[in-house]
């Protein structure tokens, strides 16, 4: 019995040394994606207003086209292709997410009309190269605060459920075992003297250790 709850003991401390372990991973986990989501956040408030900036830019002068061109002209100086978006991705302790963005523009079709058609046309340019990287940030914003969610939670776990319950178990074993060897050392001297006067002095020291144990 002895020996299998020496097993156990040594079982459960490696368990509980992985935990901890693993909570202080977690802790750093945390903090240096606590750290990234800030900078990306940060990053993510200032490309917003930029975008905000130009698209009310490119607002007032699609209003001033239009006074001026017509909805006709304002459709044939349109590209005849789309643009396309490329995104590269960075890496923050597991967490893929957008790092940056190109917005790549297509050539514009020669365009007659007045000045204001091609200062329209380019204000729209800046503020979709300015979207996109907006929307970028913001994507990579919902990732890493997703991931930093989902580890505040499991660390919690670990620090208020599981390493507790270990600690626990691993008290209970340290008792028994403590028991066991008071017993088995007390049987032993118990053994070793028979005189009759030393039988009640033995008797009495089991007594004694033994509701010691159980406090």
């Amino acid at each position: 019995m002895s020996s299998m709850g020496r097993a156990a003991k040594v079982q459960i401390e490696r368990r509980l040394e992985t935990a901890r372990h693993g909570a202080r991973l977690l802790d750093r986990k945390q903090h240096l994606l606590g750290d990234q989501l800030e900078q990306v956040q940060l990053n993510a408030e200032l490309a917003c207003k930029e975008w905000e900036s130009l698209a009310r830019e490119a607002a007032l002068w699609m209003r001033r086209c239009a006074a001026l061109d017509g909805s006709a002209r304002i459709e044939s100086a349109a590209p005849l292709e789309a643009s396309t978006v490329v995104l590269t991705w960075g890496n923050a302790m597991g967490v893929r997410f957008p790092e940056g963005s190109e917005c790549r523009l297509p050539e514009l079709p020669p365009m007659g009309g007045s000045s204001a058609l091609s200062y329209t046309a380019s204000a729209h340019r800046r503020a979709l190269v300015a979207g996109v990287r907006y929307a970028a940030l913001k994507r990579a914003a919902m990732q890493l605060s997703a991931e930093l969610a989902a580890t505040r939670t499991r660390q919690r776990a670990v620090e208020n459920r599981w390493i507790p319950r270990l600690e626990n178990n691993l008290q209970t074993i340290r008792r028994l075992l403590d028991a066991q060897e008071l017993e088995e050392s007390l049987r032993l001297r118990w053994a070793a003297d028979r005189k009759p006067g030393n039988t009640a002095k033995v008797a009495q020291t089991f007594d004694t250790t033994e509701r010691h144990v159980r406090q």
